[in-house]
């Protein structure tokens, strides 16, 4: 296992449309190690390959909820080729945040509800309805696999505030 540098706004892969998942095998088990090692590192909830520069459809989620002692539990679940088969009309507003774009966050409003379909690191097929974090969650790293960034969800003038924000920040952190 190892962590992968995380690809950054503006980097144009961002912007690529991942390829299917085809072989379920030692190298996409080796890239889903690399992608939950660096998701913890970073820290994070979510993670898509292409994050790490790889444009394949597979994601990681881990939403690391508090159990009963207060500490985060690991529950770490593998999405390969998922798709949205049905969302809710209802939608959830969500604060969220991305290890692409460091430090910086918005509302993002999503469908509250979805029924998803996917394939786990052994390409077993599944197929769930899913709510709240896990399924916004979810919308957002499929957006990455579409080379879509929560920042495209937003209007144009809050774009580029969060935009300038994160460039000021990046210049911050090279003088100090």
């Amino acid at each position: 296992m190892a962590i992968r540098p995380i690809v950054e706004v503006p980097d144009p892969r961002l912007k690529l449309v991942s390829k299917p998942v085809a072989a379920f095998d030692a190298e996409l088990r080796t890239l889903v190690a690399d992608m939950f090692e660096t998701m913890y590192a970073a820290p994070g909830i979510g993670l898509a390959a292409i994050q790490v520069g790889v444009p394949q459809r597979v994601l990681v989620i881990d939403l690391q909820e508090p159990g009963e002692d207060g500490e985060p539990v690991r529950s770490p679940r593998v999405f390969a080729n998922p798709e949205i088969v049905e969302a809710s009309a209802d939608m959830a507003v969500y604060n969220e945040g991305c290890l692409s774009v460091p430090d910086m966050y918005a509302d993002v409003d999503r469908p509250a509800r979805i029924r998803a379909r996917w394939q786990d690191a052994e390409g077993a097929r599944h197929e769930a309805e899913l709510d709240g974090l896990l399924a916004t969650c979810l919308q957002h790293e499929i957006d990455h696999l579409n080379g879509i960034v929560f920042l495209d969800h937003l209007s144009r003038l809050k774009r580029e505030m969060l935009l300038k924000k994160l460039a000021k920040a990046r210049r911050e952190k090279v003088a100090a």
